[in-house]
């Protein structure tokens, strides 16, 4: 299980899952007050529902003070104080004593001009951070439980294909399609018959841009002997290969015809290197914008860790839950429903 108290990263991927962050919020019971769009609580009320010190919240602000206000921790003063007070004072079924106490020996009352307020993202963050609180360790293993049940309700308890279900998925692989024929057949025109030259040369553009080959990729993903390896990747990782393949087959025809003759495979091999290099500037900034999405997203949703992408492992954006977790993600079998115009525009092409 993961460790939310040492790992940024893993309490960023929380705090982004605006999916399960709204299961949490009608789980929890922690009931909050609506102000600017957002639940608010103030320190006392958090010191009190994690049942330690107000003091050990405050150290713990002075602590992680840039990550907690990322996360929506603000100190309101002036108006936005004043309007605070308004909107507490109009619940009727809070205790306003409590919610405008700001620590345990001073009121705030209406002559208070500061008051430390939390959002509901926040009050986890504070979970996740705490370590003297056995309340804290009862949500932090609360929150992990509900962000794998949210998971294996949208995906069925299988995240393999988790890539499938974003808005870009499908005419990203339609694209792919048709750019792979024309590399196919660039290397049947170009390259001398080799049973090896698909795959290996396939091979070649796999590894410049995510540094794995297919069965590498198999592996790490753990998938079945007729499970297609492009099945599985994100629309980002698909559209790179495309544009590797349909640059890397105009470069093998411009070869053939500059030797006037076809290929060996050995020599297909010397001018991707030849083609790579050329382009490296060109795809480096694609190829790190993949490697991050492939690494973390697959570190999040599939529990599958790329050794050889390690270090471009990242927190996933609030965008990226929405996407294949949200209420836009949807199962492959319904967006096909949905978009045989993008079929009929992509095959008109």
């Amino acid at each position: 299980m993961k460790d939310l108290t040492n790992s940024h990263i893993d309490r960023k991927n929380v705090l982004n899952n605006n999916t399960a962050i709204k299961e949490m919020y009608n789980q929890l019971g922690f009931v909050g007050i609506m102000f600017e769009g957002k639940y608010r609580y103030t320190l006392n009320q958090v010191a009190k529902f994690y049942e330690v010190d107000v003091r050990t919240i405050k150290r713990l602000l002075e602590d992680s003070s840039e990550e907690l206000k990322a996360s929506g921790y603000e100190l309101f003063t002036g108006i936005i104080l004043r309007k605070f007070k308004d909107i507490v004072a109009q619940q009727r079924d809070i205790d306003v004593p409590l919610l405008i106490q700001d620590d345990e020996t001073e009121i705030v009352g209406t002559n208070s001009n500061r008051v430390s307020v939390f959002t509901f993202k926040t009050v986890l963050n504070v979970g996740m951070l705490l370590q003297t609180s056995e309340k804290a360790k009862e949500v932090r293993a609360f929150m992990l439980n509900v962000v794998i049940d949210v998971l294996n309700n949208k995906l069925g308890g299988s995240p393999k294909f988790i890539n499938q279900r974003e808005e870009e998925y499908v005419p990203s692989a339609i694209r792919e399609i048709s750019y792979r024929n024309e590399f196919t057949n660039a290397i049947d025109n170009c390259i001398v018959a080799n049973r090896y030259k698909y795959g290996q040369l396939t091979d070649k553009i796999y590894k410049s841009i995510f540094k794995e080959n297919a069965k590498e990729y198999r592996k790490v993903l753990d998938l079945k002997a007729k499970e297609s390896v492009r099945t599985t990747m994100y629309s980002e990782v698909l559209d790179l290969i495309s544009s590797y393949e349909n640059g890397f087959a105009d470069y093998l025809k411009s070869q053939s015809v500059i030797k006037n003759r076809k290929l060996t495979l050995a020599e297909a091999h010397q001018e991707f290197k030849n083609f790579e290099q050329l382009s490296d500037k060109i795809y480096e900034p694609l190829r790190e914008k993949a490697r991050s999405l492939m690494a973390s997203r697959d570190m999040e949703f599939r529990d599958a860790l790329h050794e050889k992408l390690k270090d471009y492992i990242g927190a996933v954006s609030s965008v990226d839950f929405d996407k294949f977790l949200g209420d836009k993600s949807q199962a492959l079998e319904d967006r096909l429903k949905d978009n045989m115009d993008v079929f009929k525009r992509l095959k008109d092409r």
